[in-house]
């Protein structure tokens, strides 16, 4: 369908000109930029070498390479360099696209790709234009109105969520920028409202909890309230109330480094670019009480300490849902200290299954086993095995403000069904943010959670059921477990150390991890300490600590000062 109405579209009347002077409001890499001049082209974790070679003369390795090219994302990269260079490559690769594929031919002709390309040629359509002749221009108009043709009869056949936005915010765009297509302006401010009332809740979240979604998404509204402002056109009461609700959540989900949070499928997201949609936002609130897209947020000094607490995203948004409840990260400054494993989407169906996994997470899994139903996963070179835990149901979470620290508590129940076991752990950062203390409990609470850890122990022979509690590490940790095993020091960049002591059944050790993020040709490799013993009885606690050096006294009397047991 949406090849039939790209080639209808093709034959639409082309715009007449820009009514206004547009302005660039993407951010690009200038490093990226220069790769790509230099023939390096790197997409959805490929890298193709092809110096002087057209950009779709270029087989592309797998769908997700041919979709990033198709949105032309990599026109921000080459306008951040802005040299003749950059300028005539754009140009090269943009008029060969409209030669090849501006009929309505080819993969790009989905709703959200014509959106995200339409933003990037009006944003940078003075970089593009530039020293061109008349037949060019008409080609560049023409091709422009073919693709406003196209979202205005498919635009709303878009996937919910972020492809709708592109799509809508791209019509939007056509609208207001393009003469002769402002016919467009007002179903395109009604429908982008209508999918905000739809898809932003009461905290600021998506569906998906997907934090570097939600920054597209944010940034997309800011842009489109831009460019209303500027026409002198109000915003939809719907949009207006998203960019509302979504600043302080973005704020809430971001570490003190200035990056986001990286839980189900959601990376650091692209550096100035929340800054620059806070800011254009205008938008000052804070969140202050409660969760934000179900996570909670801790922060003390320069520390900043981000928990997915509540189940994960269920439905159309659970695709990419990660298995993460309960899972922290910690940022000391300038430097991510304890982190997720990451989404592992653009190194392909394996590592994306991966880093869905509980075992990818800073959290406690029983061993072998995921909080949530995942697809059969690898998992650093593991063995493939199923994920059989059905997510949570349940997930109580309470914070509270004390004397001398802020106190998070929280519990799932991913276990009870096959165990009969809840997973309840508290963290509590320090108001100097130098120590974070924590505790994992496995608890059996209720009769018949009690009977099915009584038939799982009877499997095992009474031998007690294997968990681990894992601490993912950034690539840029320097880790050592003492000869003891009784603790670990983390050094970091900045020259800040970290010292990690437990107490409880359970022993240390250290393994090794991975990093995964985009814009890289493969996983990174890292550390990661584990805590593992067995839980033997009703109840099993772990305790644990995270101090800066010098304060490491503090948290080793921490630790021992409370011995009490346990009451189920």
């Amino acid at each position: 369908m949406n090849r039939v109405h790209a080639r209808l579209a093709a034959h639409a009347r082309p715009a007449d000109g820009f009514v206004s002077q547009p302005e660039p409001r993407t951010v690009g890499f200038f490093a990226r930029g220069r790769q790509m001049i230099a023939g390096n082209l790197m997409f959805a974790g490929h890298l193709v070498e092809a110096p002087g070679a057209s950009l779709w003369g270029i087989t592309p390795p797998d769908v997700a390479f041919a979709e990033e090219t198709h949105g032309f994302g990599w026109l921000d990269d080459l306008a951040a360099v802005g040299d003749l260079k950059a300028r005539r490559l754009a140009q090269e690769w943009l008029w060969d696209w409209i030669e090849r594929y501006g009929r309505g031919s080819g993969p790009g002709w989905t709703p959200e790709l014509v959106g995200r390309r339409m933003i990037r040629w009006i944003h940078h359509a003075l970089f593009v234009l530039r020293g061109q002749p008349a037949e060019r221009s008409e080609a560049f108009y023409k091709a422009l109105g073919a693709q406003a043709q196209f979202l205005s009869r498919r635009g709303a056949s878009s996937s919910p969520g972020l492809p709708r936005f592109e799509a809508m915010t791209g019509l939007l765009y056509a609208g207001l920028s393009l003469e002769g297509m402002q016919s467009h302006v007002e179903a395109a401010r009604m429908a982008l409202g209508a999918e905000c009332q739809r898809q932003v809740d009461e905290q600021g979240g998506i569906p998906t909890r997907n934090p570097e979604e939600l920054l597209e998404v944010f940034t997309l509204l800011t842009w489109a309230q831009s460019a209303l402002e500027e026409a002198d056109m109000g915003l939809h009461p719907g949009h207006t109330d998203a960019i509302v609700r979504i600043a302080p959540t973005l704020r809430a989900l971001r570490h003190a480094d200035g990056g986001l949070a990286r839980f189900h499928g959601g990376g650091r997201g692209l550096d100035g670019r929340l800054d620059q949609a806070l800011a254009a936002s205008g938008s000052k609130k804070r969140r202050i009480e409660g969760l934000a897209m179900g996570f909670a947020r801790l922060s003390a000094g320069r520390t900043s300490v981000v928990i997915d607490a509540s189940p994960p995203p269920s439905g159309v948004a659970s695709s990419n849902a990660h298995a993460s409840t309960l899972a922290f990260e910690l940022t000391s400054g300038r430097r991510p200290l304890i982190v997720s494993c990451g989404s592992g989407e653009v190194f392909g169906e394996d590592w994306r299954r991966a880093g869905r996994a509980t075992l990818s997470h800073s959290t406690l899994c029983l061993q072998g086993y995921s909080s949530a139903r995942l697809a059969p996963t690898r998992w650093v070179g593991q063995a493939r095995r199923e994920l059989l835990e059905q997510a949570p149901k349940e997930v109580p979470t309470y914070i509270s403000h004390l004397s001398e620290s802020v106190r998070f508590e929280g519990g799932h129940d991913g276990y009870v069904a096959q165990h009969g076991l809840t997973h309840a752990r508290s963290l509590e950062i320090s108001l100097d943010g130098r120590s974070l203390r924590g505790e994992d409990y496995l608890v059996a609470l209720e009769p018949p959670a009690k009977k099915r850890f009584d038939k799982a122990m009877d499997a095992v022979k009474l031998s007690g059921l294997p968990f681990e509690i894992r601490f993912h590490l950034h690539p840029d940790v320097d880790v050592a477990v003492d000869m003891g095993g009784a603790a670990a020091s983390m050094a970091l960049k900045s020259g800040e150390i970290w010292v990690f002591r437990f107490e409880g059944k359970a022993e240390m050790r250290l393994e090794p991890s991975v990093y995964l993020e985009k814009g890289r040709l493969r996983p990174r490799a890292a550390k990661q300490v584990v805590l593992s013993g067995k839980a033997m009885q009703y109840a099993t606690r772990v305790r644990w600590s995270l101090a800066k050096a010098q304060d490491t006294a503090i948290a080793v009397r921490d630790l021992a000062k409370d011995e009490t047991d346990l009451t189920v």
